[in-house]
């Protein structure tokens, strides 16, 4: 298991910079769209959706990414606008009350707006999008780390019982590190004020962690360990994904604002 996990890791990776650093950028937004579809058609599988479905639902998802690619100057806002609000208002309340996640609307909703901010942080610079979803990245391990060796009170336990909120601060302490290391690195906040810039990496730890716990309700409400087995060792490729859908919009949105 340990080395089918490493072998898809190294995969991964070796795919994801490629894709980042040597394609067109329409191309990589071919590329992002078909991951995209793929994180359709494990959603689809969340809804107990029968094989044929999954299939078509992947392609919905993959068609409207071409769609909206058809006009993103008007489009992609509009779908950041939607994935915020969702994320900011409607998640928490939906896992508050364990609402059912198995709504195709729910799946286009969290995947189509990731798609968006995937290309346009794509061309505005590649180093920027790695560096956000390096971000997620720290967060996501720092939490885990720190959880197992401090953790003792849980975060959500009917949802994610494994996640404490010592696994939170943790997860703070490392992106507040990262981000002020990264920052002067990188033309577009480089000159943001430190407690700005402080905000803005609390908001994105704390929207990564609702994207993990909302990806694990709908798990649990299917009874499914992992999204799917597309990613040996991994599991599925909405479980590497979940909180880069709730960071990534907003990032691209915010990006969109003061542009």
């Amino acid at each position: 298991m340990l080395k089918a996990r490493v072998v898809t890791a190294l995969f991964l990776v070796a795919g994801f910079l490629a894709v980042l650093f040597l394609l067109p950028r329409q191309a990589a937004g071919i590329v992002f769209a078909m991951v995209a579809a793929l994180a359709g058609w494990e959603w689809a599988g969340l809804m107990q959706a029968p094989g044929r479905g999954r299939i078509v639902f992947a392609l919905l998802v993959f068609g409207l990414c071409l769609l909206f690619w058809t006009s993103p100057a008007e489009g992609f806002p509009l779908l950041w606008g939607l994935s915020v609000l969702f994320w900011m208002a409607f998640a928490p309340l939906w896992m508050g009350r364990q609402w059912s996640t198995a709504c195709a609307t729910l799946g286009l909703v969290i995947l189509v707006p990731t798609w968006a901010a995937l290309v346009a942080l794509h061309e505005r610079s590649p180093l920027l999008l790695l560096a956000v979803m390096a971000l997620v990245w720290v967060a996501d391990i720092a939490a885990y780390f720190t959880g197992r060796a401090f953790g003792k009170h849980k975060l959500a336990p009917a949802i994610s019982p494994g996640k404490t909120w010592e696994g939170v601060a943790g997860a703070v302490v490392a992106v507040l590190v990262y981000g002020m290391v990264v920052a002067p690195f990188l033309p577009v906040v480089q000159n943001l004020d430190r407690f700005v810039l402080a905000g803005c990496l609390l908001l994105l730890t704390a929207l990564s962690i609702v994207g993990d716990l909302f990806e694990s309700l709908a798990k649990r409400q299917a009874d499914m360990k992992d999204s799917s087995q597309l990613l040996p060792g991994h599991g599925g490729i909405l479980d590497r994904i979940d909180s880069l859908t709730s960071t990534l919009p907003v990032v691209a949105l915010g990006l969109y604002l003061i542009a």
